[in-house]
């Protein structure tokens, strides 16, 4: 009996060791990949932040600012929702803490929204639920540029100002740290333009905008829109390669576990075995004599 169990435990300490050699290769990986999204995050912020500083004080140029992209619409009907979740799985809670925020915001409107989704867990979610996905991205936030977002941003944009959405939101992962990302979502249209200008900008009416504030307005905010989509896509992927690292290095852990746990009964019963052999031995030997 003890010998069936030892091969049987044998077998399962080089299946879990299997295992470990395949999560030590991914936890690698991800390390290496979350480097390189780290620095991509950390170099789009500058931009971003100066476009957001340029938008506050175009906004801060007239009282009574307002364009069609800052109004909000009286009765929300119809809505878009571009959702970033990632391309594959074994990523912890990454993909589903997100899709569980994107789908809880469905019960805020009266109609089911229409969707953008970038990644491919995104679009298989949504295909079940069978939403109408306008436009479909699978492995996009890798490679991630803002050229390639131009498309989504001008799409979102034309749907707004033609009135076939009211409301443009943005559903994506935060990443705070190598070892802390969060699900949120950012209102991209209404877009709110009441922030505060820099501390060193000069009154209103320091600058001339031809035509207007508004029109110079509106021509940038696809540019904002592209940045904003630019810079989740860049914080998602890197939250997914940070969470996939965690998840296995996680799993390496347990693996090692499981392989100490099966060596100790492996060698308890092989002492127990060679024990037993000897008992036989001793016994046979003492009959004889």
């Amino acid at each position: 009996m003890a010998k069936g169990n030892m091969k049987s435990i044998k077998r399962r300490i080089k299946s879990v060791g299997s295992t470990l050699q395949i999560t030590k290769a991914m936890e690698m990986v991800a390390s290496s990949k979350l480097r390189r999204a780290k620095q991509r995050a950390e170099a789009l912020r500058p931009y971003f932040e100066a476009l957001e500083t340029l938008i506050s004080e175009i906004a801060a140029e007239k009282a009574d600012f307002a364009t069609v992209f800052t109004t909000p619409r009286s009765e929300i009907k119809n809505r878009l929702f571009i959702v970033i979740a990632g391309d594959r799985g074994l990523a912890g809670g990454f993909n589903s803490n997100l899709l569980k925020l994107a789908y809880s915001f469905e019960k805020s409107g009266e109609n089911p929204p229409k969707i953008i989704t970038i990644g491919k867990v995104s679009a298989d979610f949504y295909k079940k639920k069978n939403r109408e996905i306008i436009a479909e991205y699978p492995y996009f936030a890798e490679d991630a540029k803002p050229g390639k977002c131009a498309d989504i941003a001008n799409v979102a944009a034309d749907l707004f100002r033609s009135g076939e959405v009211d409301e443009v939101r943005v559903f994506f992962t935060s990443f705070i740290s190598a070892m802390q990302q969060e699900a949120t979502q950012i209102q991209l249209l209404p877009f709110n333009a009441v922030k505060e200008p820099s501390p060193d900008y000069k009154s209103a009416g320091s600058v001339n905008y031809d035509p207007s504030p508004e029109a110079v307005f509106d021509r940038i905010i696809p540019k904002i829109l592209l940045s904003v989509i630019n810079s989740a896509c860049v914080e998602s992927y890197a939250s997914e390669q940070s969470a996939r690292r965690n998840a296995m290095e996680s799993a390496s852990d347990n693996a090692e576990e499981m392989i100490e746990k099966f060596v100790l009964q492996y060698n308890r019963l092989r002492q127990e075995k060679i024990t037993n052999e000897i008992n036989e031995i001793v016994g046979g030997a003492n009959a004889i004599s």
